[in-house]
Order: C-alpha cells, then sequence, then structure tokens
C-alpha cells in the first residue's frame, strides 16, 4: 500500500488539566481553549441551534442521541477493503472530494511506525481515504491541522472525528475562516493511550502483534482478526476488564458527555446496527452526503428489542463499587459462560442497546466527576446528561447545580 499522506510539523500542546489534545493547544493561540474546550462549559442548546437550526427535543429519542433528522441501519454494498465495517465514513469523505464539494479532508490515518497509533493527516486526493479506513486508538491532535489547512488555501473542507474533537470545532468554526466545513461524526470510542491499547490487546491474545482488527460489536462481542486470516469472539464478560488498571481509560473518557457525536452533520457509528452499521443525519449537509452515494448504501429502519432497566442498573452499581476503577467484572467462570452466552439472546438490542450505552455513560460521568472533579460537575454536565441519569437515582445537589442552569 502507497505511504499515508503526511502530518505537517505541529506545535507542542499545551498543559491542560482534563484534556484530550483535540489539537486546539497546539494553535497560534492556545488560549482558545478556554472557549472551544468539552471539558469547560459545554453549551449543548446553543451548540445544537447554531449548528442544525434547532436543540434537541427532551420528549422523544433525541434526549439519547441529539438532533436527529433521520436514523438507519445501514451497510455500504460492496464493503471497501480495509473498512472497519463497510466503509461508510472514508467513503462520505471520498465522495465529497471527487464531487468538489470539499478541497481536503482532515482526519486519521495510521502511524507510519505503528499501525494502531493515530496521526492526523490532511487529504486532499479521493483516492488516499483508503489510508484512513479502520481503527486506531490514542490521541491525535486533529484540529491543529485546521491552520495549515487554512495556509495551504483550502476553502471548503471535510473533518472526521470525535465527540470532544468537533464540539471544539463547533465552538471556533465561525471565527476560522473556511466557507464550508462538511462534519462526519464517530461515536466516542472510550479512548486510551495507544500504549494501554497495546497492553490490551496483549491480555487478550499471545500473538498481539498478528492482530490487525478489533472491534466491539453490537452482540456482547469483541471481534478480533488475525494476520492468518482467522477470527475470535470473545464475550464481553470474558473481557479481563477487572486486570486493567484502574486508569486505563483516562477521566475525560470517563467523564464524556456527548457519546453520540450531537454536533456532526452525520454520525456513522454502530450501536444500534445490529451488524450493520447506524447513521444518524442530523441536517441537510448529513442529508447531502447520505444521498451522494446513492444506491451503493443499502438502508433499513434501526430495530429495538429488549429491555435496558436491568443492564443498566447493573452497571451503576458496578460502577459505585469499583470505587474509581473500572466497573467490576468478576463472577465464577462458570457463570460467566452463560452469561456470554444469555446477553446476546436476551439483552437490549438495537436502539435499546443504544440507549442502555448512553444511559450507563451519563451514570458514569456523573460518578466519576463527583469522586475525581467535584468543582466542575456543575459547570460540565449538561442538562441531557443529568436527564438520562435520573432515573437511577443520579440528581443534582444544590452546589452541583451552576448558577445560569434553570433547567436540569
Amino acid at each position: 500500500m502507497a505511504t499515508a499522506p503526511a502530518t505537517p510539523i505541529l506545535n507542542d500542546a499545551a498543559p491542560r488539566g482534563l484534556c484530550t489534545d483535540c489539537g486546539v493547544s497546539r494553535m497560534a493561540d492556545p488560549s482558545a481553549c478556554g472557549k472551544a474546550c468539552q471539558f469547560i462549559k459545554p453549551d449543548y442548546p446553543t451548540a445544537e441551534t447554531t449548528t442544525h437550526g434547532r436543540p434537541a427535543k427532551s420528549d422523544s429519542d433525541e434526549r439519547f442521541f441529539g438532533v436527529t433528522q433521520a436514523m438507519y441501519r445501514a451497510a455500504l454494498t460492496p464493503a471497501r477493503a480495509g473498512a472497519q465495517w463497510t466503509g461508510l465514513t472514508t467513503s462520505f469523505a471520498e465522495r465529497l472530494l471527487e464531487t468538489g464539494a470539499v478541497d481536503a479532508v482532515l482526519t486519521m490515518v495510521p502511524d507510519d511506525k505503528d499501525k494502531w497509533r493515530p496521526r492526523p493527516a490532511i487529504i486532499t486526493n479521493a483516492a488516499d481515504m483508503k489510508h484512513a479506513r479502520g481503527m486506531r486508538m490514542g490521541y491525535a491532535p486533529l484540529l491543529a491541522l485546521l491552520e495549515p489547512a487554512r495556509e495551504a488555501g483550502h476553502r471548503k473542507i471535510a473533518v472526521i472525528g470525535i465527540p470532544c474533537q468537533i464540539y471544539a470545532l463547533r465552538a471556533m468554526e465561525a471565527d476560522l475562516g473556511f466557507d464550508r466545513i462538511y462534519v462526519i461524526g464517530t461515536p466516542c470510542s472510550d479512548n486510551t493511550t495507544t500504549e494501554n491499547f497495546h497492553s490490551f490487546l496483549a491480555r487478550l491474545t499471545d500473538a498481539p502483534d498478528t492482530v490487525t482488527y478489533l472491534e466491539f460489536r453490537a452482540d456482547y462481542h469483541v471481534e478480533l482478526r488475525f494476520s492468518d486470516g482467522s477470527q475470535r469472539l470473545i464475550p464481553f464478560l470474558k473481557l479481563p476488564l477487572s486486570d486493567l488498571p484502574p486508569d486505563f481509560f483516562p477521566t475525560t473518557c470517563r467523564t464524556c458527555v456527548d457519546y453520540t457525536n450531537r454536533l456532526a452533520d452525520i454520525t456513522v457509528g454502530y450501536m444500534a446496527g445490529e451488524g450493520d452499521q447506524w447513521l444518524i443525519v442530523r441536517n441537510d449537509r448529513g442529508a447531502e452526503m447520505l444521498k451522494s452515494l446513492g444506491d451503493e448504501v443499502t438502508l433499513a429502519a434501526p430495530g429495538s428489542r429488549g429491555n435496558r432497566t436491568s443492564s443498566v442498573k447493573g452497571f451503576v452499581e458496578n460502577t459505585r463499587l469499583a470505587a474509581g476503577g473500572l466497573p467490576l467484572r468478576r463472577m465464577p467462570n462458570w457463570l460467566r459462560g452463560v452469561m456470554g452466552w444469555l446477553m446476546p439472546r436476551i439483552g437490549p438490542r438495537g436502539l435499546e442497546f443504544a440507549r442502555a450505552r448512553l444511559e450507563m455513560k451519563a451514570a458514569e460521568t456523573i460518578m466519576h466527576l463527583r469522586r475525581e472533579e467535584p468543582a466542575k460537575i456543575k459547570n460540565m454536565v449538561p442538562t441531557h446528561v443529568w436527564n438520562l441519569a435520573r432515573p437511577y437515582g443520579l440528581t443534582q445537589d444544590p452546589e452541583e447545580t451552576a448558577k445560569d442552569d434553570q433547567s436540569a
């Protein structure tokens, strides 16, 4: 395979507290973090209104998933070689380049020395989007590419990013000087460092260097593929999560307030896909991108099965017992096998699985912030997160309410 596009020389990251190195601190004005950072005082109703024309509704599934124009189970036919699922994310960007809708795409490609390490790159040739396919794990300063892209003369760009990157992008968008920005979002990935990810792989297999693919699937299994063509499925309950260090996932990723990338034009994920990809078209730019692929995309309505309540309650209790670390997963080995067989059959599926995951994330965010950063909770947790956690007994204490918050 040809070499992926190079990364421009970037500034060093400025020291920050809660930070996923989205790239803003590496820009010419690092103080922009104060305005742009999702981990300071996010304002989703205002951002959604600016981006989508209205805030998310609180009396529908939008309270879980954000502003939604349309939602689908989707698959690209044929699936693209090297794709994590079928290749929708990179194909949207590829088509934008082919049609001239954008001059450049800001995205991640694999590091030259470590295929799992993300490296930010500016792609201007549609054929080079193949380098961006597949999963990577780790931090990469995507938004630091905005200034080099602008200096190169690109006026219309697409950005493929995770929620904390996209929140910051939207906060700065009006001042960046681009004529048009298309945003293709992926849900939060519960990120960790690339080094931590390698240690996780080593706990899953005796041959971690031969793993070519890893995915957390909606059927409660992790899928591994190997360079010899073999495949292995591991039930979630048999993952060695309790053996990982408590700080395996950093505080930022355990306190994410936007799991579904609410400010993207289109979100491409898996949680409600039941084996396919899951698309949330949020506005007309998202609809334009989906239409551009025409009959290459097979669409269906997302399904929903099961009841999430007991699963979420169990997660919340385990998170409490974990005392700041990863939720406990220890149980007798024989019972793990039984539960691993049962969960794909009786556990929540489709949209109910996605709702469960979002309620779990909301509860996790509140509990970890209360334990580790209690002073930040009144400004950092938006109303939609409190609303998702409330059915599980997690409500705001008086000192956790910001003075200007009248809605939570």
